[in-house]
């Protein structure tokens, strides 16, 4: 398997993990119906992908330990996660640098929206309130080294709302971002 942008091979076994343990989740939501998200696996796979091509090996790592833990123990963090979306149960965790990567991310997404209209909206409410609710889902160990990485990129001036859909348009086979339409 060929790499992709800045994603090893290493970390393309690691993230496939992740995102097939994540799909079983996903597909066993109970919510009030199926989403149509559940019924293009391929469309969750490629977005998820996404999402994680931007994490530190370290981070990967902790974030697949959290979802073993939670097979273990019988949750279903994407459950947890639409559950707290929708305002369904109790906040998951309160650790401050959630809300910290989520105005940060919130930025880089409205950033990125701005120059590239055509490809994403971009942050704002709807936003926010997605990547909190998964946050909270996840341990404080890996909202650590997922906080480390998005401080690191923040005082490089990186976005890596950004380098996340370089990394997909990459891996769908394109040479970079697709320019603004006029």
């Amino acid at each position: 398997m060929a790499m992709v942008a800045n994603v090893s091979e290493r970390a393309e076994k690691l993230i496939n993990e992740i995102i097939e343990r994540e799909l079983a989740m996903f597909l066993a939501v109970r919510s009030r119906g199926r989403s149509i998200c559940q019924e293009r696996p391929s469309t969750f796979r490629s977005m998820r992908w996404m999402a994680h091509s931007i994490l530190p090996h370290a981070a990967l790592v902790s974030y697949l330990g959290d979802l073993k833990q939670a097979e273990v123990d019988e949750r279903n963090l994407l459950e947890e996660k639409y559950a707290r979306m929708e305002d369904l149960i109790e906040p998951l965790n309160d650790n401050p640098k959630i809300q910290e990567i989520v105005w940060i991310q919130d930025q880089w997404m409205k950033d990125f929206a701005q120059r590239y209209p055509h490809i994403v909206k971009g942050g704002g409410p709807y936003f926010r309130i997605y990547l909190a609710s998964e946050l909270e889902t996840y341990s404080d160990g890996t909202l650590e080294l997922y906080h480390a990485a998005v401080m690191k990129a923040a005082d490089a001036k990186e976005n890596l709302a950004e380098q996340g859909y370089r990394n997909l348009f990459c891996k769908l086979g394109y040479d970079s971002l697709p320019a603004t339409k006029p």
